[in-house]
């Protein structure tokens, strides 16, 4: 059995996990003061003080980082790749430094893996990054020969619980048909069809439902009016997007518990924006059924949001007609990692190589 650390940064924290195969045997986060953050000019500059972060909390539990049989981080924004677990390579490593489709403090989870992995003599992983691509050729159609779609998703999540569903049903994942629902900051809606992601929305830049921190699709001809009306930079433009969307923008929070509950307390307005989340959420997964042919196996909820009676409620009311829902709340990335490591370990899949 195969002891793993598992290394996931957040722009705030860095959660880490030890795993004695997929069994968590004990986890710490990590919480970064934003002035500390914020006196770093990039997130790689960050890495050497995260790394040591890390080994000052394994040091102070008693656990000896040269105990550890691979390293596990969660993966950044490189190229679109395919879905599966990745052995961190040096062209990885390069496209990380260079942030080539953008900043984001996961950027680090494949650099530090690797650093300690050298630094020990071990293997390290990433597995299912957002930009997971697997999206069918007519998904990628825009409307406009400018723009194509792109694939940026929740998919360390939506793969787990889909593999987890079929597991639990003693199905293949890889002939089953599901719509998996992402409901966290932001909200991805997934159509698997035999194994793959075939179609998703844009979770983090503007396509699909609207989420507690960002606005999902807005009206285009809108957006360009108030883009070029002289009031707002564009990068306030763009924090309307992501960031001071969704709840943020009607309700001032991006804290969905605290808008379900003035909705509960007898909040109209909360009442009306939470109930119109789920509405939207309802109608993207009616979306995708469709690009199944009709044919879906079953919804998948999951994300911190699905721990909501109230929001689950909201959408499976208006879409269990299409196929049963089944609810996996919360968002269990270090054991995702964990489950794709191991899988790698112990033969079942071959670990891809990123070029």
């Amino acid at each position: 059995m195969s002891k793993l650390l598992i290394i996931n940064p957040g722009s705030t924290s860095t959660k880490i996990g030890i795993f004695n195969g997929n069994t968590e045997v004990a986890s710490h986060t990590l919480r970064h003061e934003a002035s500390v953050i914020g006196s770093f000019h990039s997130v790689i500059d960050q890495y050497e003080w995260r790394i040591q972060e890390i080994k000052k909390v394994l040091a102070e539990k008693g656990e000896a980082l040269d105990s550890f049989d691979a390293y596990v981080g969660r993966g950044g924004l490189l190229k679109p790749i395919k879905s599966g677990t990745y052995r961190v390579n040096e062209a990885m490593l390069a496209d990380l430094k260079k942030s080539i489709k953008g900043e984001h403090a996961s950027n680090l989870g494949a650099m530090i893996a690797q650093g300690l992995a050298t630094e020990y003599g071990k293997e390290a992983f990433i597995a299912d990054p957002v930009v997971v691509d697997e999206m069918e050729d007519l998904a990628r159609i825009s409307g406009n020969s400018l723009f194509e779609k792109v694939s940026i998703f929740h998919a360390l999540n939506q793969k787990a619980v889909a593999k987890r569903y079929a597991k639990e049903n003693h199905l293949n994942y890889n002939e089953l048909n599901l719509i998996v629902v992402h409901l966290g900051g932001g909200i991805s809606v997934g159509a698997h069809k035999n194994g793959k992601v075939v179609d998703v929305n844009n979770a983090l830049n503007g396509e699909g439902p609207f989420s507690p921190e960002r606005s999902g699709t807005l009206p285009a001809a809108d957006l360009v009016e108030i883009s070029f009306s002289g009031k707002y930079t564009k990068g306030e433009i763009l924090k309307m997007i992501t960031g001071k969307g969704g709840f943020v923008s009607y309700l001032g929070t991006n804290d969905a518990r605290e808008v379900e509950n003035r909705a509960a307390a007898g909040d109209a307005e909360a009442k009306k924006i939470y109930d119109a989340m789920g509405y939207q959420v309802a109608k993207e997964i009616g979306s995708l059924a469709p690009v199944l042919m009709g044919k879906v196996d079953a919804i998948l909820l999951t994300g911190g949001i699905a721990y909501s009676k109230m929001m689950v409620n909201i959408i499976k009311e208006r879409v269990e007609f299409i196929a049963p829902v089944v609810v996996y709340p919360g968002e269990d990335e270090l054991l995702a990692l964990a489950e794709a490591a191991n899988r790698v370990l112990c033969g079942e899949e071959e670990a891809i190589i990123y070029e």
